[in-house]
């Protein structure tokens, strides 16, 4: 009986051996070669790009109680330079603000504004974060009894972002702003006026 075991032995084990030795010479990968998946190109960020974005903004006036807020939409423009995962740019951007509020007899409201930025960010692929700051403008308008009055004033701005890029060309991000614009004297009011306010905005980008 011992006899026969062995026997089925050797003969399951040349059975293994002679297929193994049929499967190579048809084009069988070696084992001892390595296995590798193609990989994805990385994503560039640098160039030029233009795009469009919408976003809500709220905040206050200085000395009144006023607290304007509401939907914001613009378009931006801008241009990035890459080093290894490094990417500096510079960002600008002019909105279209619907932000009021009515205090007491005087109704402020932010018509416009804009924004020229320094971008700072560090990508993952094909995912930029980034912060952002730099100048600020627009202007702040006030009404009562039929009359209005409104300043054109510079500040400053700061933020940060994220930025996803679903191809090359085309790209989605989302961005939060602070912008302080300065006091101008208000002669509706009698006192100095500025409008600082917080932006949330989503967008989207084409890359040249």
């Amino acid at each position: 009986m011992s006899k026969i075991i062995f026997g089925a032995i050797v003969a399951a084990a040349t059975c293994v051996t002679a297929t193994a030795q049929a499967a190579d010479m048809y084009g069988r990968r070696p084992y001892s070669q390595p296995y590798t998946v193609n990989q994805p190109l990385a994503n560039s960020w640098m160039g030029p790009y233009i795009g469009g974005n919408l976003g809500y903004g709220w905040g206050d006036v200085s000395n009144n109680g006023a607290r304007p807020s509401g939907v914001l939409g613009g378009l931006q423009a801008g241009y990035n330079y890459q080093s290894g995962q490094l990417v500096l740019g510079i960002e600008g951007d002019l909105q279209l603000n619907s932000a009021d509020d009515t205090f007491a007899a005087w109704k402020f409201s932010n018509p416009w504004f804009g924004t020229v930025r320094g971008r700072l960010g560090y990508a993952f692929n094909n995912i930029l974060l980034y912060g952002t700051g730099g100048l600020a403008f627009g202007t702040l308008k006030t009404e009562m009894g039929g009359f209005s009055e409104s300043h054109t004033s510079a500040g400053w701005t700061a933020g940060v972002g994220a930025e996803y890029a679903i191809n090359q060309n085309w790209s989605a991000k989302v961005e939060y702003l602070y912008v302080d614009l300065s006091e101008k004297t208000f002669l509706m009011t009698g006192l100095p006026n500025g409008y600082q306010f917080s932006t949330i905005r989503v967008g989207v980008n084409y890359r040249f």
